[in-house]
Formats: structure tokens, C-alpha cells, sequence
């Protein structure tokens, strides 16, 4: 595995990020870094890429009050890194080779992926879990695209009926490792209306396992 040093030894992509950041549309809010030293290490992505500046630079990126989580490398607001979080998903051990990624997810309990091979061919594109679909979907953009429509993207337009009328007062009460569980379930006829339902704060990892392990038995 490479070191720290050669890592870091590359133009760092966190500048010019940082410049697109000043001129996002939607609220960021850019989580300072704590352990991106390790993070990073673990990961073994350069800061010259995108993926890489996020980790090392900050410990995560928070997208429109928080609704979006962009992992980074990992502190009190946003626990969970980037390498942490995949550990036991989409890999074992630091330094395999990983069939997908995940880099981010949103309050909804959506988790974005790139794609190491489990989703197709298009490698290195991101893919969106769905909760009201219960099914990976090809985003066609890969992860500086998805970067992009983090700070400029129409997220209503995104999300459209997946909030809720007083969804910006709900998400005050959610911790970045925690998202909201619905019921009647979003991929049921009876959960199709967002403001209907029942929603609960549950942590992050129990909408992972709830929403995967649906998924073998399942087809909505």
C-alpha cells in the first residue's frame, strides 16, 4: 500500500474544490478534517483526485442543511469515514480491491456508490439506491459530476416526492449517522405518498442492513 507521503505528493485537488464550493447553490457545509492522515491511507486514493481532497481535507461535506452526507474522513458530526464506513460492505480488508464504494448517502436513507465492477461495466460511475425502489440505479456521472450536482443540482427536482412537507424541520433532529425509516414502507402502494407515512430516526447502519438485506428477498 502506498504511504501518506506519496498520496499527498501530487497537486491537491482542494483548491479548485474549494472555489466551486464559494459559488454552490445549494447550503454546504464543510465538516473540518480530523483523521485524514489514516483516511486517506486507508482508502489509498491520491488528494490530486477529488475523492481524495475530500477525505484528506475534510472529515465530510454536509449538502442542503444536511440532507446529503459526502464521507470523508470521519468526526463527532459525521462519524463515520469513508473507509470506515465500507469496511464489512464493500470490502474486508484495507487494500482489496472493492467491487463498489460508498460515498455518500442522504437523510431518505439513499446510499450513492461508485462502481468497482458489481453494477456493470460503466466502472467508476455512481449509482443511487432508491429507497422507494429498492434497487441500485446508474446515475451516468462519475464521482466530480456527482461533486457538482451536490452544490448546484435542483434537489427538490431529485427528491421530488421523497420530502415531506416539514422535511427541513424533521432533519434538525437527525444526526449525519442517522436517517429517517418510513412505514408504510416507500416501494409499497400504501407508502407512495411521503407525507402519510410514519417516519422514524433510526442510525444509518440499520437503514443499510434493512434496505440491502430487503433487496435479496423482495422485488417492488
Amino acid at each position: 500500500m502506498r504511504s501518506v507521503a506519496e498520496l499527498t505528493s501530487d497537486t491537491s485537488a482542494w483548491p479548485l474544490l474549494l472555489e466551486d464550493i464559494k459559488t454552490a447553490k445549494n447550503k454546504i457545509e464543510i465538516l473540518p478534517a480530523s483523521n485524514g492522515k489514516d483516511a486517506l491511507y486507508q482508502t489509498q486514493v491520491t488528494t490530486h483526485s477529488n475523492m481524495g481532497a475530500v477525505i484528506y481535507f475534510t472529515s465530510g461535506i454536509l449538502v442542503d442543511n444536511g440532507w446529503i452526507r459526502i464521507l470523508g474522513s470521519g468526526s463527532e458530526k459525521l462519524k463515520r469515514s469513508l473507509p470506515g464506513w465500507n469496511k464489512g460492505k464493500s470490502f474486508n480488508e484495507l487494500g482489496e480491491q472493492p467491487a463498489f464504494l460508498l460515498i455518500a448517502d442522504d437523510a431518505d436513507g439513499g446510499l450513492f456508490a461508485i462502481n468497482g465492477g458489481k453494477f456493470g461495466t460503466d466502472m467508476g460511475k455512481i449509482y443511487y439506491l432508491a429507497p422507494e425502489r429498492l434497487k441500485w440505479e446508474a446515475l451516468h456521472i462519475g464521482y466530480t459530476e456527482f461533486l457538482n450536482f451536490c452544490w448546484y443540482g435542483d434537489m427538490n427536482q431529485f427528491y421530488d416526492g421523497l420530502r415531506w412537507k416539514k422535511w427541513k424541520e424533521d432533519l434538525k433532529k437527525v444526526h449525519s449517522d442517522q436517517a429517517f425509516n418510513f412505514y408504510p414502507y416507500l416501494w409499497t402502494t400504501e407508502g407512495k405518498d411521503i407525507n402519510k407515512v410514519t417516519r422514524t430516526v433510526v442510525p444509518m447502519q440499520e437503514v443499510y442492513d434493512f434496505l440491502t438485506e430487503t433487496m435479496k428477498t423482495i422485488k417492488p
